[in-house]
């Protein structure tokens, strides 16, 4: 159940999340830094991580080259760092149900709803 959590989201999150999601990282965490979407996707995958972030690009990514790993997306713009770990809290068990259930490939944190898939 680990989290690693992309650039647009401040390390000091990660530092936060430590106890609720052990072994979770910073992607600035990583040296040499990983700094492509398809290095951090290719990251996550060999690692077993999942990732976090703010943006559609790892969305997009999957789409092409399907799962692992798992997306939480976190659609509710850029916040403080406060708000960004209170929503992560608020939605635990939601992640780690997510987390647990092979069948779920990205959670969209924004409502709380998985984005529909066509395969």
């Amino acid at each position: 159940m680990k989290l690693l959590l992309d650039e647009n989201i401040s390390f000091r999150v990660a530092q936060s999340l430590a106890q609720i999601f052990p072994g979770s990282i910073h992607i600035s965490d990583q040296q040499p830094q990983l700094k492509e979407d398809q290095q951090i996707f290719d990251f996550a995958k060999a690692h077993d991580f999942t990732i976090v972030n703010f943006d559609e690009d790892f969305y997009a990514l999957q789409l092409l080259k399907g799962y692992p790993p798992k997306i939480v997306w976190l659609r509710f713009g850029n916040s403080s760092n406060l708000r960004v770990v209170n929503k992560l809290i608020e939605n635990q068990e939601a992640i780690i149900s997510f987390l647990e259930n092979p069948d779920r490939d990205l959670l969209n944190n924004y409502d709380n709803t998985r984005i529909p898939r066509t395969s």
